[in-house]
């Protein structure tokens, strides 16, 4: 950092004018992207679903809400963990305040892990979050949408995740989906996105991304990050 060049107003000008050429050309791919996202084909969902939620056990169908678009976040928190996935925390911090937000857009949000309900409540609680967060503990969802997986294929390396086949070493990952439902009220699988696909939601490494030590990772993964409430220590 000690040894960052520095220039006089003129020269960063010309320097952030031609930066702003290949962010203005990213902003369009980005956009094209989007659409080419929102063009995929559709997914029918054909079986049948019940989670326990804050209100009881509700269907996929009702998670909608009056909403036909609902965006699940895939949240790693599996039965008998004593916490959530401190990265996913990382990322739902984030999630309370924009949910005026999606609703004003016909969206409905909800986070999803396996963990049962009872052990989901304290730690939302600790953490002071107000999302929907619901179980799946008692169907196939999460395995039905590969972000958990069955201890045999773990055991032969061949979990199917993020598209690919191959080792896992853990029962459960991040992910989120999206799901559409028709005047009829079928419903439909639109897109979803693992691992790294999800960065693009995170506002705190958007703003890191812009600062001059940036992420500050260095190929170490999310080394840095705590729960918030443990920053402290």
């Amino acid at each position: 950092m000690s040894k960052h060049k520095i220039v006089a107003e003129k020269e960063w000008i010309a320097a952030r004018k031609e930066l702003l050429v290949k962010e203005k050309k990213l902003t369009h791919l980005r956009e094209q992207l989007a659409e080419e996202r929102r063009k995929l084909p559709w997914s029918k969902v054909e079986k049948d679903y019940l989670f326990d939620g804050p209100r009881g056990r509700e269907s996929l169908q009702q998670l909608f809400g009056k909403k036909s678009q609902l965006v699940v976040y895939h949240f790693m928190f599996a039965p008998g963990w004593r916490e959530g996935c401190a990265h996913c925390s990382f990322w739902a911090d984030h999630y309370d305040a924009m949910g005026p937000h999606l609703e004003a857009r016909n969206v409905s949000f909800v986070v999803m892990s396996r963990a049962p309900l009872p052990e989901i409540k304290p730690f939302k609680r600790r953490m002071g979050w107000r999302f929907k967060w619901v179980s799946s503990a008692r169907n196939d969802f999460n395995y039905d949408y590969h972000v958990s997986f069955h201890p045999q294929d773990i055991k032969n390396g061949k979990v199917f995740y993020n598209y690919v086949t191959g080792p896992m070493p853990m029962t459960d990952r991040e992910g989120i989906s999206v799901f559409f439902k028709d005047k009829k009220g079928h419903m439909f699988k639109t897109y979803s996105t693992f691992a790294r696909g999800i960065d693009m939601v995170n506002p705190t490494y958007q703003f890191l991304d812009l600062v001059p030590q940036g992420r500050d990772e260095h190929g170490r993964g999310q080394f840095w990050v705590r729960y918030h409430d443990k920053y402290r220590d």
